[in-house]
């Protein structure tokens, strides 16, 4: 053998075995014992008593009702709480947030709302959603958002990034209403025609897209004319979805009108946000496809409270006016014929942090506070793909799990109190006694 190449063999070998001697030091996981008097099993849609969930590192090791506590492990007990998974939020923007209308359009850039974003994502956190889809933020904000979180450097919820949101010329996605002179810089999420289309799905996944967003429609937060109107035709849709199925993405709809509803669910698409003209052929074609519909049915409330104050364009008013009592309606319709269901809020449309406000008016709008429960716990984590990961109290998910004093299932106002948060088997916010 060349001498030189036995010294290599030799170093090699000591490489290897100081790494396997360092991997032999480390200590086991942590062992940690949360226990509480209930915990709701959403997958089951009942309430185990005397619950007992044990953990291991991050990830829940067993759950069940007065399981033995493992010698040496660290007992959190939450004495008359009641448990559930960390919630989640499959419909947030949180490098936005409400504010005066012209300081936020030509004051602020992405640099501002990066900076933002990473007050948004604790106050997120801590009230009890420890995963969020978030359906669009400018210049891949969302995506730097995620990582920092994932290194944790900052604190926040898991993240899926849509990274720009993708629309037609003039459209929703679109700056309408100002002088053609005015010009923003930066990346733009205008796309027209299939191959453009295309194109910028693929720049965004190289960019770090979790998930896709389309424009299907115009909306309200735009001065387009309209709230429903389609703004890409089917073939564009085909495309758009095809093409983001390709590198294993969902695509999740921006759809209010009742035509952009149903060729988004004849594309393809994973879920409908907002869906709030939806018509009884397009409920039909969301069963078949099995198609999830996200309805922010909260911020209704806070727009037409408050939207005024901020200066927002009179048009954009009188949209929300218009569409608000129907989105509402057409969600109990949606949820009577068995429509499935994810919790979505448009968080960033009003403050964060405010998220479990819409599970009452899902109550009030037609869900049972089991079913409003399981849509932001088991039903959501199914729509993002990540039932594997988070969603319920089970072996093998990650130990995100929150607490309230009172039973959400008897007054679901509860969940706007979240008493303690633990995700991935840290502590984020103990519960006061």
């Amino acid at each position: 053998m060349i001498p030189g190449m036995c010294r290599s063999l030799q170093s090699l070998t000591l490489f290897f075995a100081l790494g396997a001697a360092l991997g032999a030091q480390a200590p086991p996981p942590k062992v940690k014992a949360v226990k509480a008097a209930h915990l709701i099993d959403v997958a089951a849609g009942k309430v185990v008593d005397d619950a007992v969930v044990i953990i291991e590192g991050d990830r829940i090791k067993a759950a069940g009702s007065r399981l033995p506590i493992p010698e040496g492990a660290e007992v959190l007990d939450l004495g008359d709480a009641t448990l559930m998974p960390g919630l989640i939020d499959c419909h947030v923007h949180l490098t936005s947030e409400p504010g005066d209308f012209l300081d936020e359009t030509f004051r602020r850039s992405p640099i501002d709302h990066a900076i933002s974003g990473t007050v948004n994502a604790r106050r997120t956190l801590e009230a009890g959603f420890t995963t969020v889809r978030n359906l669009a933020s400018p210049e891949f904000t969302d995506v730097s958002l995620r990582n920092a979180i994932n290194r944790g450097e900052i604190p926040g919820p898991r993240m899926l990034a849509a990274t720009l949101a993708i629309g037609s010329t003039g459209g929703h996605n679109d700056f309408t209403g100002y002088s053609p002179y005015l010009k923003f810089e930066g990346f733009s999420g205008i796309a027209d025609g299939v191959d453009e289309i295309r194109k910028l799905v693929r720049f965004e996944v190289k960019r770090g897209a979790d998930v896709i967003k389309v424009m299907a429609t115009s909306g309200v937060m735009s001065e387009e004319g309209g709230v429903g109107g389609p703004e890409y035709s089917q073939e564009e849709l085909n495309a758009l979805v095809e093409e983001a199925a390709m590198w294993g993405k969902k695509v999740a709809a921006h759809a209010h009108g009742a035509e952009g509803i149903k060729r988004a669910v004849r594309a393809g698409v994973a879920s409908i946000e907002h869906g709030s003209l939806i018509d009884d052929e397009g409920i039909r074609l969301m069963k078949e496809k099995g198609t999830y519909l996200v309805a922010d049915i909260y911020n209704d409330d806070y727009i037409l409270a408050e939207y005024g104050k901020l200066g927002f364009p009179a048009s954009v008013l009188e949209k929300e006016r218009s569409i608000g009592l129907l989105q509402r309606q057409n969600f109990q319709k949606a949820v009577k014929a068995g429509v499935k269901i994810a919790f979505g809020t448009d968080a960033g449309i009003y403050p964060h942090g405010w998220n479990a406000k819409q599970f009452a008016h899902m109550v009030r709008w037609g869900c049972t506070p089991m079913q409003a429960i399981q849509a932001a716990t088991v039903s959501a984590a199914d729509l993002l793909g990540w039932s594997d990961k988070v969603g319920r109290v089970a072996p093998g998910l990650y130990a995100d799990l929150v607490a309230v004093k009172g039973d959400p299932l008897k007054d679901i106002t509860q969940l706007e109190h979240i008493g303690f948060v633990m995700k991935g088997g840290e502590v984020v916010k103990p519960l006061a006694h």
